[in-house]
């Protein structure tokens, strides 16, 4: 009787195989979807969309739709496009990324390699915040930040997201570097290495699976926010509002062409993030998980 090797024993028919994949294609299909017909009448002449059959190709290719939600679609006062509230979104998520990544690594390693009295309680408050609704601090932070004098600036908003953010940051971190070997840092120590230099070092190293999955998480949830940035961006408004401006201040004719152009706009640096970073994400959640 033949025994079944590891290489046969995981080996399915072919019948197995086609109906696998048919159900992951169907799912493919299902999700991509929405983005086939933003894309698809996004590149439309508005007389086409309005004439029916939303899901069918163009038939006049045109940029035009795209040209106008980028410099010249109405949103606020001026025709500006989402062009200045992109900028604004960029200003404020490249900062808050950076900050709440770098202090979240500080929080997890301090946590797991440099103990001290009421450490476990100060883990416990941080990630109790990840769980803070964000409605429940909308006047508490509006208060800060008036007493600070940001309300309403792209300053103000790196702040709100950073705090924010600070709580998701430390737990990655420092469930990734408890696993790490405590006796290298001890090592290092004896060799007369301080708390920075060890940090920088030994820690930053082998931080890179997780550092993606920081950046990543943040990312998206920066620039996907909305309450925020309708809260305190004032005349600093972030991308995610001027979509939603754009889309209710259109007078007269909807132009449906201009909506899904500037909602592809929108999405597109969290959609090339995943695209570049992505394989990385699961990797890097799972680097921390076991020990050994």
């Amino acid at each position: 009787m033949s025994v079944a090797t590891q290489d046969t024993a995981v080996k399915t028919s072919l019948l197995t195989k086609i109906f696998i994949y048919g159900i992951l294609i169907l799912f493919a299909l299902f999700y991509m979807m929405p983005l086939f017909v933003m894309l698809a009448n996004s590149l439309k002449p508005l007389s086409e969309i309005t004439g029916g059959n939303m899901m069918a190709l163009p038939k006049s290719w045109t940029f035009e739709p795209w040209q106008q939600a980028w410099s010249s679609a109405q949103i606020g006062v001026e025709p500006t496009g989402l062009k200045p509230y992109f900028i604004n979104s960029i200003l404020m998520v490249v900062p808050a990324v950076a900050i709440s990544t770098v202090l979240g690594a500080l929080n997890g390693y301090v946590l797991t390699k440099w103990s001290f009295r009421g450490d476990k309680i100060l883990f416990g408050l941080l990630l109790f915040s990840c769980f803070i609704p964000f409605q429940i601090v909308l006047i508490p932070m509006a208060t800060v930040l008036g007493k600070l004098g940001l309300a309403g600036s792209i300053p103000g908003l790196i702040l709100v997201h950073v705090v924010y953010g600070i709580g998701f940051s430390t737990l990655y971190y420092r469930n990734y570097y408890a696993v790490f070997p405590t006796e290298l840092v001890r090592a290092a120590m004896i060799d007369g290495a301080g708390f920075f230099r060890i940090f920088w070092r030994i820690m930053l190293p082998v931080s890179g699976p997780i550092t993606v999955v920081c950046v990543i998480w943040q990312f998206t949830n920066i620039w996907n926010d909305f309450l925020f940035g309708a809260s305190f961006g004032g005349t600093s408004q972030p991308m995610t509002v001027a979509l939603n401006n754009l889309v209710q201040s259109s007078t007269g004719v909807k132009e449906y062409n201009v909506h899904f152009a500037g909602a592809i706009l929108a999405a597109l640096p969290t959609l090339l993030v995943y695209i570049v970073a992505g394989r990385y994400f699961v990797r890097g959640l799972m680097a921390g998980s076991v020990k050994g």
